[in-house]
């Protein structure tokens, strides 16, 4: 985006505040908004690098990997042309206003990707959904959790039941259904095969996900508090149960294909098979010489506690399809599955092409000789996958000859990295690569900087999180926003929300582009709803808050926030309790 035109996205909005990308580039646009308490950051961002257009259309197979310039820039994607009601055209000319509006008065799920499996849109024969959509069903509901996949959706309700749909659920499901009630469950992750579900009180199940099999198959028996009555639960499931300590639970649960982790209350990690289709067999489970030939007597998906973690406080966990990580509470990443395409962050070696035991990433050496001090803050994977973000701390090295300025000293540079495969462009890097042999920074999402009104100085603008698909993603900025503003928006007082960018894979139009391109920078895509007004217009998720859901806030009155999930080849937003 040339220079003039950044000029003239500025000169249409009020109230111009300004984000820096280092020395390199800047990004300017305005919220609108009035004088708040906290750092002020322009709703609106344009992210210009050296580069060019940074959207590369890409064939699906390529031979070798694609030079392109080092310093993709971040572009938007032209807004989708929608005919607005007249309800819509008494809004305000502000379309963050508008979305965080929508947010509040009509919660629900959106999907889009491949409906093959009939998970995006049930209820329709469609191949492919273009762009966002609602799934009917969900209307005006909240939810705790909400995973996809091509074949089958799986969803908690507010009430903490599990619903499931798609065609792998069952061949004539034509809407979602509720299948697991009364567990009052929080988290789910799915593999090739089962949901592992996580409950309030720490307990993890783990769910065929075919109807079939829930109701074939062997089914617990259920206590009750009335002596001697007892009898079996309505579907089939196993219970996974690590050896805990007192007053430990499990707090967290992530899945691969094959595997899932959990994580309890004490930062200690156990693993476990999750799909009754294969054992894992590439390193994934983390215990040196675990196979199916050499594991313990007793359930084949029994949870073991990953004990070379000992000593230290693992605070989250992350999975890909056959690869794990961890980190601790140091800012240490751990490493350990499948690295054939150099997910674990390291070269993969054609003799050894996994790695069954945790071992450190060398985050530092990506610093070596730059005085920056690196801690890890986050981590997430999927597919063939790693991506984790760093807080880099400018320190004045003895060891070096170069002089860090006073001013200097302390800085914090945000830095956002990725391993793995790279030919769908989901490295993000802006290259198409087949594999990477140490981590790549992803420019675009690093070294961000908002201006902080009460400190007088530039502090880095994070990452709120990162979602992973099976080969693209998605990350919402930490930026700045304001839920606060009155309903009477014309004085320019404004709400807007969380940036969310796109990139990667996109055959089945998963992206939310309305186009088939793979993507391999970062990359903003037209809001939900058609908010659109102005070219500059994107999509914005709205962060947590405590309002009244309904038309003009005449409902009931709770805290909720959209989330993103990214699955294979599906990728929905949703409103969560």
């Amino acid at each position: 985006m040339s220079a003039p035109m950044l000029s003239r996205i500025a000169a249409r909005r009020p109230s111009p505040r300004q984000i820096t990308k280092t020395s390199q580039w800047a990004r300017h646009a305005s919220s609108g908004g009035r004088p708040r308490s906290r750092p002020l950051i322009l709703p609106l961002v344009a992210i210009v690098g050296v580069s060019g257009a940074a959207v590369v259309a890409y064939p699906y197979v390529f031979d070798s990997a694609v030079a392109v310039p080092e310093t993709p820039e971040i572009v938007f994607e032209k807004p989708r042309k929608k005919v607005r009601s007249h309800g819509d055209a008494q809004d305000p000319a502000s379309s963050q206003h508008f979305q965080v509006k929508k947010s509040w008065e009509q919660p629900g799920v959106y999907a889009w990707g491949s409906n093959a499996g009939r998970v995006v849109a049930p209820d329709s024969d469609e191949h492919v959904i273009k762009t966002p959509r609602r799934i009917s069903y969900f209307d005006g509901q909240l939810l705790r959790d909400l995973k996809l996949d091509r074949d089958f959706g799986a969803a908690i309700t507010e009430n903490g039941d599990l619903v499931q749909w798609g065609a792998a659920f069952g061949p004539d499901a034509k809407s979602p259904a509720v299948t697991l009630k009364g567990k009052d469950l929080t988290k789910i992750a799915t593999s090739k095969d089962r949901i592992i579900a996580l409950s309030s009180s720490g307990s993890v199940y783990s769910i065929p996900i075919a109807r079939a099999d829930q109701v074939s198959c062997e089914k617990p028996t259920n206590s009750s508090w009335i002596p001697f009555w007892s009898g079996s639960a309505p579907i089939s499931y196993r219970s996974l149960t690590p050896q805990l300590g007192w007053g430990e639970k499990v707090v967290d649960v992530k899945s691969g294909l094959e595997h899932c982790l959990l994580l309890t209350s004490k930062g200690r990690v156990f693993s476990a098979a999750s799909s009754t289709e294969s054992f894992p067999s590439r390193g994934q489970l983390g215990v040196h010489g675990l196979t199916w030939q050499t594991r313990p007597k007793g359930p084949f998906d029994q949870p073991h506690e990953i004990t070379s973690l000992s000593g230290r406080t693992i605070k989250d966990i992350a999975t890909g399809d056959f690869h794990s990580l961890v980190l601790d509470k140091d800012g240490q990443v751990l490493v350990f599955g499948d690295n054939s395409c150099g997910q674990l962050g390291s070269e993969m070696k054609v003799e050894a092409p996994c790695v069954d035991e945790p071992s450190v990433l060398r985050v530092d050496k990506l610093y070596k000789g730059t005085n920056m001090r690196p801690k890890v803050t986050s981590i997430a994977a999927g597919g063939l996958n790693s991506y984790f973000t760093v807080d880099a701390t400018k320190f004045q090295d003895r060891n070096s000859t170069e002089v860090v300025p006073a001013r200097e000293l302390g800085r914090v540079a945000a830095e956002t990295w990725a391993c793995g495969e790279g030919i769908k462009g989901n490295l993000g890097n802006g290259k198409w690569t087949h594999v990477s042999s140490a981590p790549t920074k992803i420019k675009a999402l690093s070294d961000l900087n908002e201006y902080d009104e009460k400190t007088n100085s530039l502090i880095p603008i994070r990452l709120s999180s990162i979602s992973v698909g099976n080969s693209y993603a998605c990350a919402i900025l930490d930026n700045a926003t304001n839920l606060t503003a009155s309903g009477n928006v014309s004085s320019g007082d404004t709400n807007y929300g969380n940036d969310i960018l796109w990139w990667g894979f996109n055959e089945f139009y998963q992206l939310g582009t309305g186009k088939r391109s793979n993507i391999n920078v970062p990359t903003y895509i037209a809001p939900l709803d058609g908010a659109e007004l102005g070219e500059s217009t994107r999509m914005q998720i709205t962060p947590r808050k405590t309002v009244r859901l309904g038309e003009g806030g005449s409902g009931r009155k709770v805290s909720v926030e959209q989330k993103v999930t990214c699955g294979r080849q599906v990728t929905a937003i949703f409103s969560s309790a």
